[in-house]
């Protein structure tokens, strides 16, 4: 990618895949001028057709590029459409073009019938015309970009959505505080216990960093463990985690194995959490955990009436094609590892047990596409999002907002593994929500480190 270090005025040529990813996009340079190519006005219209969220994106765009040019007479288009109101009086505010390449512009070497060609093409006839600008162009293709970098033409990604410069920034929803915390805790501290729990009030510098829904540990073996429950200014209240580690603290049979691991069940468990987040790498035990806390409430507790999985069907490889039969019934190949975690969840020694038992959950656990999810609204459910790290922002806040009343939401992910061409690790959806909900009280999150599956899949964790 070309490094544009140059001050002054710019103009943004906008790619269709930043339209599509951020319909608003043209708001969000502020006095700069942002250039839509009539390549791009092309496919937009190519792709505004269907019920695919590249579809609805695609109308979105339509729709605000619309509305801009209502702002202004027909013969007026030419000198720029002004977007956005100035920030103060005087101050300049930005401007919308629209740009065709002259005919015979096209760049000698590469095909003139691509799209992306055409846009190169576009973007140097606007090199030529705005000699008083650095043109730079957007895009989310990588493979553009690095065309353009091959040119010299100044590109760069698009970096408005980004919700974080580098994923190590990312919460982990831990604080490994030492087991030398209560010595060194330069803070007032009180303790009380209420309703068979213990609790503690910390006030002090020490807390300024923390937030609620997170963990504090004296160490990743073991100690002290509390949650973080509400935060008021440099006073925060902590509550002592139950110990799911024993027999006796196992859930639908299932132990964990570390501080984490505790935590997790804790918040999945915990009725004052309608939004829990899991993130860590496979093997980790994110959808067994989620599962037999979901279990257990719907069938123990009678917490909830149902228990509904959605995941975004992104393949790992080339598309198998057709899949035939109900909604159910095309989601039971993307819902295989679900199903593995529930066959184990309900072994038994005895067949005639395990079968009677699969049917009678049948009725409670449900498959379901996120595609048909608009609009709908669950009621005392426990809705897991599996691989959520594969969703957008604007999917993954579609999910969310279906919860109604009594529902619990737990998105499960691992950042490291996005198979959607335009999402990375800062910009996907699992990202944006766990950094959007950390100060919320009714929400937690933790990054789950040991893999559990088995000695084979730890050390290709570590090695491959």
């Amino acid at each position: 990618m070309v490094r544009v270090d140059r001050q002054g005025p710019r103009a943004y040529v906008l790619d269709t895949n930043v339209l599509i990813h951020d319909p608003a996009a043209v708001y969000k340079f502020k006095e700069n001028s942002v250039i839509i190519p009539m390549t791009v006005l092309e496919e937009l219209d190519k792709l505004k057709s269907g019920n695919t969220d590249i579809s609805r994106s695609a109308r979105q765009a339509t729709r605000i590029l619309g509305a801009l040019l209502d702002r202004v007479a027909q013969d007026a288009v030419a000198d720029g459409i002004p977007v956005g109101e100035p920030p103060d009086p005087g101050m300049p505010v930005g401007r919308l073009f629209f740009l065709l390449a002259e005919p015979g512009t096209g760049v000698p070497g590469l095909d003139g019938h691509s799209a992306d060609n055409h846009i190169i093409a576009e973007v140097r006839e606007a090199q030529r015309t705005r000699t008083g600008e650095l043109v730079v162009l957007v895009s989310k293709d990588v493979n553009l970009r690095v065309k353009c970098a091959a040119l010299a033409i100044p590109v760069e990604d698009y970096r408005n959505d980004q919700v974080l410069d580098d994923i190590d920034a990312m919460i982990r929803g831990v604080h490994v505080a030492g087991p030398a915390f209560w010595h060194e805790l330069d803070a007032e501290v009180e303790s009380w216990a209420d309703g068979g729990r213990s609790y503690y009030r910390i006030t002090g510098p020490a807390v300024a960093e923390w937030h609620p829904g997170l963990l504090i540990c004296e160490s990743e073996q073991g100690g002290f463990e509390a949650i973080v429950r509400e935060r008021d200014g440099n006073s925060v209240v902590l509550e002592v985690c139950r110990n799911h580690r024993g027999e006796r603290g196992g859930v639908w049979g299932v132990m964990a194995r570390s501080v984490r691991q505790n935590f997790g069940l804790s918040i999945l468990l915990d009725p004052s959490i309608d939004l829990v987040t899991i993130a860590g790498a496979a093997g980790t035990g994110k959808t067994y955990m989620a599962l037999a806390a979901g279990l257990h409430q719907v069938y123990e507790e009678r917490r909830f009436e149902r228990i509904i999985v959605t995941r975004e069907a992104i393949p790992m490889g080339e598309n198998i094609g057709f899949l035939p039969g109900t909604e159910e019934e095309k989601m039971a190949p993307w819902m295989g590892g679900i199903q593995d975690n529930l066959e184990e969840l309900l072994r038994s020694e005895d067949s005639w047990t395990a079968a009677a038992g699969k049917d009678i959950l049948a009725g409670r656990i449900l498959f379901r596409s996120p595609v048909f999810m608009r609009g709908r609204t669950f009621n005392d459910t426990f809705l897991i999002i599996d691989e959520a790290q594969n969703l957008s922002p604007k999917q993954i806040k579609s999910l969310v907002t279906r919860a109604g009343r009594g529902t619990k939401i737990v998105c499960l992910g691992n950042v490291r593994q996005i198979d959607s061409p335009y999402l990375t690790e800062t910009t996907c959806g699992l990202t944006y929500l766990v950094q959007r909900f950390r100060h919320w009280p009714h929400a937690a999150h933790i990054t789950l480190q040991d893999v559990e599956r088995s000695r084979l899949a730890l050390q290709a964790e570590e090695t491959l």
